[in-house]
């Protein structure tokens, strides 16, 4: 993903078809090191087509793609807020009572920073 991103950086940039010297500048200035032959295989695939065209396409691929979670049913949409309420109060008493234990450990004669 970070070549087509590289190389997608470096076509806005002015360049129609990038060069591997350019994706891989665009990846050195972020400190991430290339793998030539991953890079080799982006660019093949890559060069000489046109970029909108891809990202169209890409689009209507994951626009039919299942996004998981589906159509939540009524009485289960309604227990939803009244389940994570609950659970906001466990986690506010299991906060209390954290911080009951953090206060014993001031009496062990010395500090985090010291």
């Amino acid at each position: 993903m970070r070549y087509v991103a590289a190389y997608l950086l470096a076509a806005l940039g002015g360049k129609e078809n990038p060069a591997q010297g350019d994706v891989e500048k665009i990846l050195s200035s972020v400190g991430i090191e290339s793998d030539a032959e991953k890079l080799k295989i982006v660019l093949k695939e890559l060069n000489g087509k046109n970029l909108e065209e891809i990202i169209a396409a890409g689009k209507e691929k994951l626009a039919s793609m299942p996004s998981g979670g589906g159509a939540v049913s009524a009485s289960a949409g309604a227990a939803a807020p009244a389940a994570a309420a609950e659970e906001g109060k466990k986690e506010e008493k299991k906060a209390e009572k954290k911080e009951e234990s953090d206060a014993s450990d001031d009496d062990m004669g010395f500090g985090l920073f010291d």
